[in-house]
Formats: structure tokens, sequence, C-alpha cells
């Protein structure tokens, strides 16, 4: 099939002209003579708003597009102030320290102009050597930066080796590329501008914020979050743009015997045809993969086509060149050297280079599979199209939700609305961290009330770990050095776990407890920066995971059960035919086994158990939503038994789950690790009539949340609107993991299931049932109701599993089964209470429903039968032993 026949769509932005603004009355004379000997003559409208809303001291976003100049937008108002007053210090902050640096260069031609004595900056990260870091403290008017140089250099020693100058004089804080900055790093990033703001008033000092990001739906918004204090927005785009032609690209069908279809072909596999097309017609691309493998089989299979005798092209393999994490500084600077100058023609990429670094002209670029949010797909095809000619831009289809979504529905990529950034700079665990390291900065005063919401909760903690003291009022650091350190700002666990290679005790990565829990357990498939490794042990004790490279054609997803408990309702309110609320939940996820899926058609290839099972238990926000009765009955109709005994089979609340999750990650710019939805634990009842009402819940997969469901809970109508249009509109037949999550539901249950949320209807006649690959049996030996003539039995089985807590079990002197609550009974009253602690309650719950049939509203009592002859001797024996110690 040729290329052009795969094409589903084809959206043309027409040409638009510059819109152009004189010089600003303000504006300084060198400046202007500056940009003049540039050979600009005036600015487009955008910059020239931008330098003046900058001159009223008003904080400023702005959003225009790529190649519109917004980085002389920011550029013009500090070089102002630097030539009025030399003492001005900027700080530029960028999220990675590959566009610092890129940035930096871009800035030479200023710094050269001007000279070094008039103007002067650099680069001040992990890399920068001693000599340099002193030269920029002592002298240089504009720092780039990241925030972790911030966070862990720059506010920690604010009184020392010249920083106190930088911030008595800081005026402008510049923050490139916003929107990258959601989630726990924007969380991070907004606790340490609360740090930044009490130390600039200490030096009396109060400097403006210039912000620019992608477009997004809340940039004001997310800047205020971020940043505090309000914001003003720069969005008309006064930047010309050539015609941009955009083609989406849909893989043929794969198809085994009979005609029958098993997913489509990899976009990987199209992109090695169509790259040297654009080798051979000289044409300059960039071409983004979303991993390093990936980048590298298609870099590999494109030059391949282009040596091979049969291929018709003068162009030479060599011409196109891979880029992507790995490469050292030298070599990244060659091959852009290499791009600008011609020398090669394409590059395939990760996405180290979605962020703006200077690459030269390109006129085509081509996306392998849709990068997640609109904000990454405009960033990526503005890559191209940077001068006046026209451009081609491909996006090219995976088999996956967004990517399938966009096939049916292609407006919805092109239209003006963008997703949510979500920042919670108030997440209690991103607080403390934070409260600890400004302790430790300058003493906290009442005046940090305004600041740290949490502050009134977070200070008896402190003083009862002595890591603060009461002095005059105030509250000083008495802890550990230096607690900026004792965190990432790129996630929120401070546990961690490291990944270790087998044959050479090389680490590959170290992640937080969640994530290892959902990638590490031992026969998972991790990749990392494109290659992938086969986890062969996860230490608990020792936080390490060992593993060796793994060349299989499938992937792992972790399969278990998150049992939810509502904690507190902070909103709610009616909608159709549910009801919406938004509040606290304790979610239970315990990993109990895994599945492998096949790359590409995401078949389920079968299931493995865990050895152990693994559990994390967690508060966190959530929004919910009522499932209407009609819909619970049908699906609960549908349900078959496991191996285990479980209903847990054609379980089509799943594929309303599933389809929620997408259609909720389309609006907030969620990861797929960064929220979960799940149906409440009683739905799984066929006969559960009596129980109480079902509900779906939307969550934050991180400790306290991070604002996503509660941007979630006001976005509902939005969100069901599009979980509805991608399951009708799928082109599957019955049902596909990019629809529904999974082949064996049927897309005609679901599909009305999601409906029926807003209007009833009649249930579908006809109904798939297809027997999906048998999970095996987690091994469920022993039934609740009989555990009290097979204790013993039971004991062993939790003791040869090696489980923590089968000790202890053993112990137990009597067991009593009364409807479905379990009664302990211990030797001493003390064990009783020490049993009923939350953590002791929920691990001895974990033990049970692993190893036994038990019914959901499965209670846990402890009793005490005491020898009271026997206590009173022992404890006047410990009397006599203590007082003899002291």
């Amino acid at each position: 099939m040729e290329l052009q026949d795969l094409v589903i769509h084809t959206e043309i932005l027409p040409r638009r002209e510059a819109q152009y603004a004189p010089f600003p009355a303000e504006l300084h004379e060198e400046i202007r003579a500056c940009l003049q000997h540039s050979g600009i003559g005036q600015l487009y409208s955008h910059q020239a708003e931008m330098f003046e809303a900058a001159q009223q001291k008003e904080n400023v976003v702005i959003t225009t597009s790529t190649a519109s100049g917004k980085t002389l937008s920011f550029l013009l108002p500090v070089l102002q102030a630097v030539l009025e007053d030399p003492l001005t210090r900027a700080i530029f902050i960028y999220p990675t320290k590959a566009l610092a640096a890129d940035q930096f260069r871009a800035l030479k031609p200023w710094l050269e102009y001007f000279g070094e004595e008039r103007v002067s900056a650099g680069v001040y990260d992990g890399d920068t050597m001693p000599a340099e870091r002193s030269r920029i403290r002592k002298s240089a008017n504009i720092i780039l930066t990241n925030p972790e140089m911030v966070n862990g250099a720059f506010l920690p020693n604010h009184s020392s080796y010249g920083f106190d100058f930088i911030f008595t004089n800081l005026k402008y804080v510049v923050i490139d590329e916003l929107h990258s900055y959601r989630g726990a790093f924007g969380s991070h990033l907004a606790n340490i501008f609360r740090r930044l703001d009490r130390i600039c008033r200490y030096y009396q000092a109060s400097p403006q914020f210039l912000c620019s990001s992608a477009t997004i739906a809340n940039p004001v918004e997310l800047a205020q979050n971020i940043c505090g204090g309000a914001f003003t927005l720069i969005s008309d785009d006064g930047s010309p743009s050539p015609e941009k032609r955009y083609q989406i690209i849909q893989p043929p069908v794969m198809k085994g015997t009979n005609d029958k279809e098993y997913g489509r072909y990899s976009p990987t596999s199209v992109a090695a045809e169509l790259l040297p097309k654009l080798v051979e017609e000289k044409h300059h691309f960039i071409a983004f993969g979303k991993s390093r493998r990936n980048v590298e089989v298609l870099l590999k299979e494109s030059r391949d086509k282009l040596d091979s005798a049969g291929f018709l092209s003068q162009g030479d393999s060599r011409r196109i060149a891979g880029y992507r994490g790995g490469y050292t500084p030298l070599e990244r600077k060659e091959i852009e050297h290499k791009m600008i100058t011609g020398e090669l023609l394409g590059l395939v990429s990760t996405n180290a280079l979605e962020l703006g670094i200077d690459i030269g002209s390109l006129d085509t670029t081509v996306i392998v599979g849709y990068p997640g949010t609109r904000a990454s797909f405009w960033q990526q095809t503005g890559r191209a199209g940077r001068g006046q000619k026209a451009c081609v831009n491909y996006l090219i289809l995976e088999n996956q939700p967004f990517d399938q979504y966009i096939a049916i529905d292609s407006d919805w990529l092109f239209s003006r609305e963008s997703e949510n950034a979500i920042v919670d700079r108030d997440n209690l665990l991103i607080q403390l961290s934070h409260i600890r390291a400004a302790a430790a900065e300058m003493p906290l005063t009442m005046d940090d009330i305004a600041l740290f919401p949490a502050l009134g909760e977070v200070i008896p903690v402190l003083l009862k770990a002595e890591e603060v003291k009461s002095l005059g009022g105030k509250f000083a650091w008495s802890g550990p050095a230096f607690p900026a350190g004792d965190y990432s700002l790129r996630n929120m666990d401070q546990t961690r776990f490291k990944l270790i290679l087998e044959q050479d005790g090389r680490e590959i990565t170290e992640m937080d407890e969640t994530q290892a829990y959902h990638e590490l357990y031992p026969g998972a498939v991790y990749m990392h920066e494109g290659v992938s490794y086969e986890v062969l042990s996860l230490d608990l004790k020792s936080r390490t995971a060992r593993c060796i490279p793994f060349d299989g054609n499938y992937y792992t997803v972790p399969v278990g059960t998150d049992n939810t408990r509502i904690l507190q309702v902070f909103q709610e309110e009616p909608y159709e035919r549910t009801y919406i609320r938004f509040g606290d939940i304790n979610v239970n996820e315990f990993v109990s086994m895994f599945k492998k899926l096949q790359f590409h058609n995401h078949q389920n290839l079968g299931y493995v158990n865990l050895p152990l099972p693994l559990q994390k238990d967690y508060d966190t926000e959530s929004t919910w939503l009522l499932i209407p009765e009609n819909v619970v009955r049908a699906y609960r109709r549908l349900l078959l038994r496991s191996q285990s005994g479980e209903f847990v089979r054609n379980n089509h609340f799943e594929g309303i789950a599933n389809a929620v999750k997408n259609a909720a990650m389309m609006v907030t710019m969620a990861a797929r690790d960064d929220i979960d939805v799940i149906i409440s634990n009683n739905a799984l009842i066929p006969d559960g009539g009596e129980e109480e009402a079902v509900s779906l819940f939307i969550y934050d997969k991180y400790v306290g949340g991070l604002g996503y469901s509660e941007k979630i809970y006001d976005l509902v109508p939005k969100i069901l609107e599009n979980a509805i249009r991608m399951v009708e509109n799928c082109p599957c037949g019955d049902g596909c993991p990019a629809c529904v999550g999974d082949y064996t539901l049927d897309k005609k249950l679901v599909l009305w299931g999601l409906q029926n949320l807003l209007k009833e209807s009649e249930a579908p006649k006809s109904v798939k049932i297809m027997e999906e690959i048998q999970k095996p049996s987690v091994q469920k030996r022993f039934s609740f109701f009989t555990l009290s003539q097979d204790w013993e039995a039971f004991c062993e089985a939790v003791e040869k599993n090696g489980e923590t807590g089968s000790v202890f079990l053993k112990t137990v002197k009597k067991v009593e089964i009364k409807s479905h609550t379990l009664v302990l009974t211990v030797d001493n009253s003390f064990y009783e209470k020490w049993i009923m602690e939350p953590e002791n309650l929920k691990s001895i719950e974990n033990i049970l429903r692993y190893h036994a049939v038990c019914p959901r509203d499965m209670r846990i009592e402890a009793a005490s039968q005491v020898d009271e002859a026997q206590k009173e001797k022992t404890a006047a024996r410990l009397r006599r032993r203590y007082e003899d110690v002291r």
C-alpha cells in the first residue's frame, strides 16, 4: 500500500502575515542599535506588548507559537534593566541543562555586542566548573540554571558565596517552558518559589516573573499557582508563519488466518518507509520517537533501506542521525552543527529536541505516535516552518487510545482548545519537604503562615522530631544539614528503589516505591531509554531489583486489586443520572500477578503469579461518580468466576474505567502514572442489590493528591462526552484495547453504560461473552469460613511464602468466625490493642485476602484470654529486673 493511501486526514493552516509594532518609546537606545545591527527594524506586536507590560512592573506569561521570538520577548526587559543598572541580576530557569546551554548560545550575539563589562551571563548547573561558578556569582547579570540548582545551591547558600548579592539585586526571574512544570515537578517548583519569596523579602528584593509557555488551557492559572501573584497574559501572536500542512497517517491493519484482524502495524515500520523518501527528496526533517529504543530501531531500519541496492535513492544513509539521551555534550553539539550546515538532512530524536534547541531550518516533521498532549504535538511540529518556507508535518498513529481518538475526531487535535496543566502547590508531603528546607535557610516566622498553609500542622511535627527549636517567637532549624537535598523535584516519594544490571552491578535507574511496585516486580519487563530489561528479583529490604537484558516481543502490566475507602467529601453535586463528588479517599493497592501483552497489537499472552504480593496503602484526592443501578445490574449479571472463585472475569466495569481514564488524561495533561480510575470494591458482587451504591473513582496516584482529580471534578461533563465519543467511533468491530481496554469486552455494552450516566436506555439484547485468557489462581487454598479449623495449615502456608506476620499468626490462641467477622484471640491484653492498630489490621487483612477467599465486607477483631496469675508473676519479675537495670 502506498504511503499516501494511509493518510486519513489533511489539515492546512494558511500562511500568517506578521503584525509589527514600532520600538517602544522606553526602549534603551543601545538596545535599539543592537536590534538594528541584527537586521531587526521593528518588533512583533507581542514582543512590544510584553516589554511594555514588564515596564509596568507586571508579571507576564506569554503563550505565542514556537519560533515566534519568545526569547527576545523576555530578554528585552532584562537587558533594559541591566543597562540602566549594572548591578541588576536575573535568573533564567530552564527544565533541562541542554536547553539552558542552548539558550546561552542564543544570548552570545548580545553579549558580544555589549561586551562582557556591560552585560555578563553564564550557565550555572551541575556541570559548571568551580572557577566559572565563582565568576557567575560575582559578575553575571543573567544566570541560566535549572530548578534543582535553585533548590539545592542558591537558596540554602543565600547568605554565602556571593548569593546574598544576587538576591539583593534580583530584578527578574524568567521561567521558560512553563507548561513542563506540572504534577509533582510543578508542585515542587511552586514551593521553591515560596522559599525564594521569603529570602528575597529578607534582602528587600521583589523580582518580577516573566514566563513563556506552550499553548495550554490555563496559562495564567498555572503561572499564578507556581509563581504566586497576579499575571498578565500575552497570547496574540504577531509573528509570521508559512503555510503548514498536517497529514495524519493510520498504519494498515494486520490480518491473520480467515482475514481476522489482530491489531495494526507499528508506526515505526511506517516511518521507516517514509524517512528514506524524505532523504531521497532532499527534505530537512526531524522525526520524533517516544523512546530511545524507537529512535534506534527507526534509525537503523531507515539507514538499511537507504543502503539497500533496491532502493532508488541517491541519498547517503549517513545523512540521517540519531539524537537522544546518552550522547555527550560534544556529540550533541556536533550533530546540531551538521544539521545547521546541511551536512545532515534529518534527525531521529526523542523528545529531547522538543524544547526548542536550535538545529537549523526544517521543512518536515514526523511524529511517530501521538506524544500525549496537544502542547507536545504543537511543540514538535513547530520545529519545522520556522522561516517563511512552507512545511509538512506527519503524525503516524499508534494503536493506542489517544491516537485512535484522533483518527475518529481529527478536529479535536486541531481545535483551539488545549489541556489544563495541573499543579497543587499545597500538597502536604511536598510542603513538608520545603518547610524543612525553608527552616534551614532562615528561622520560620509568623509571616511564613501566609506562604505555607500547612505550617501550623508541620511545626509541631518538626518540634517533636527535634528538627526545629523555638527561639524568641521563631522556629530555627536544629536537624541534619541540608534538608533541601532530602528529596527529588521530579517526584514525591523519598523512598528510592534501584534497578541493578546483574552482569556488572551497574545501576540502570532509580524510582520511588509506587513505581517500583508497578514496574520492578519479578518477571517485569522494564524499558529504560529504549532498552528492555527483565527483572529477576526485588528485595524490599535493600530496595534493589536485579535485571538482565531482554529481547522478547512482549511487555508486562501489573494485575491486582485496588481497594478504596471514602474518608471525607468536600464537594458534591448531581449531574444527569449520576452524582459527582470530590474528596479524600484511602487507596490500598495490592499487586499479586502480571500479564504479558504483545507489542503493537497488545494481545494478552497470559498471566503470571508473583512469588509475594506487593501492597501500598495511602490517602489521596479523588473525584467519583455514582454508577446508575440499571448499569450495575446489567454488568453484574455477566460476571464470571475466576479459578479462585472470585467474580472478576467478563468485567465491563473495567471498560468504563478504561474509557474514562483516557478521556480524563486528554483534558488534564496527566500521564498514565499520574491518575488511575477504578470501580468501588462492591461492584463485583452479582447478588449485591442491597449493597451500597457502586461508584467510579478517578484519583491521583500521589500521596495527598496533586490537583488532577480536583480539576477533573469541574471537567466531568467534557470527560464523559470524550469517553462516549472515543468508544462509539472506534473503528474496531466489537471492542479493543484502544477503546474499552480489552478485546474480551463488548464495546456495545461499555458504550451503553457510559451513555446511561447521562440518559437512561435499554441494555443491548445480544452481548459478546468471550473466554479471556485464564488468570492463574493465586493459590487460595483456604476459605474464610473454614479458617478456624484450618488455621495451622493456613499459618504454615503464610510462613512458607516468607511473608512478614507469619510468626505472629502462629501465636494466636483461638480463631472464631462470627458471620463475616474473624475474631483472633491472644494471651495478652496489650497484644489485643496492638492487633487493632490500623496498619497491623491492614497487614493481616492483606495476608488473609491473598491466601483465602474472603467476603468483601470482612472485618477483623481481637480478643484476649489472660492468665491473671501468670500475668502478675511476670509483671513482678519485670519490675524487679527493671529496677536492677536502672
